[in-house]
């Protein structure tokens, strides 16, 4: 199915504004939203949602005699994958009103929203105040599921990762630890076919002199050591994942360094010196 004209034109705006590769941004949109961006609930044009059970049992501060209802009516589960997910859009969003009618916040929570698949639970986080302001920006059209997308993304620091085609540091953050395999793989593959094949523009190094977010080998596991040295607790296993990534930022916030996590010549500089 190829990708509505619509829907292109809108992620090249937005590649424009958050200047990304408006193919690296489409390989995303391709492999999150199966290159479907709305479905038809009740006559109109919505975003795509995935119901999770288990968020909405997790939602804070909901009230006991609500959960046990909504674990009745197998709205709610204490785990991921308890209860199978509805196979139809329909479905879901049938699922989602019957959540809503129990506690409207942690239905909206629940649910994953748009072209970036992003929970409603992220909703505080990301800046729009409630799951539902979250969600009504994301059936706004398809600009606002983009705004949902690229809030997720900056909050999760990784626009420099869609720019350098770093897609398993990108899958990492953005899709989880445990899933960075099958979905860098997937966009990879992605935008193999939207660029006709072309390589991708060569991505900043993962050598000892730029360490980045998806990085492995000895010089992670050496900068590890590093920053466990200095005070700031690592596990050393060769692997820049989240904790190294968040730990990078602190040593550069504070020493004055822009803390974004990348760990280039000024920061592995700045870690050497104070090793010394």
């Amino acid at each position: 199915m190829p990708m509505q004209e619509e829907v292109r034109s809108a992620i090249a705006k937005a590649a424009d504004t958050y200047d990304v590769p408006q193919a690296a941004l489409e390989a995303v949109v391709e492999v999150e939203s199966g290159r479907k961006a709305f479905t038809t609930i009740d006559g109109k044009p919505m975003p795509l949602i995935l119901y999770e059970f288990h968020v909405f049992y997790r939602y804070p501060g909901l009230p006991d005699d609500v959960l046990r209802e909504a674990v009745r009516r197998k709205l709610a589960a204490r785990r991921w994958g308890d209860l199978p997910y509805a196979k139809t859009q329909s479905a879901r969003y049938g699922q989602l009103r019957k959540a809503a009618d129990l506690h409207e916040q942690a239905a909206y929570a629940a649910c994953s929203w748009g072209v970036g698949q992003v929970l409603g639970e992220n909703a505080e986080w990301l800046g729009f105040g409630t799951p539902k302001k979250l969600a009504e920006t994301a059936m706004s059209g398809i600009a606002g599921q983009l705004e949902v997308m690229m809030a997720f993304v900056r909050k999760r620091g990784l626009l420099d990762e869609l720019r350098d085609h770093n897609w398993e540091g990108f899958a990492r953050l953005y899709n989880g630890p445990g899933q960075v395999a099958f979905y860098s793989a997937k966009m990879a593959q992605a935008h193999r076919r939207i660029t006709g094949g072309a390589a991708p523009p060569p991505r900043a190094s993962t050598s000892s002199t730029t360490l980045r977010s998806g990085a492995r080998g000895e010089a992670v596991a050496t900068l590890q050591r590093q920053l466990r040295a200095l005070g700031y607790f690592l596990i050393v296993d060769g692997d820049f994942g989240p904790a190294t990534l968040r730990m990078v930022k602190v040593f550069q916030a504070e020493n004055d360094l822009v803390a974004d996590g990348v760990a280039g010549p000024k920061t592995l500089g700045r870690i050497e010196a104070l090793s010394a």
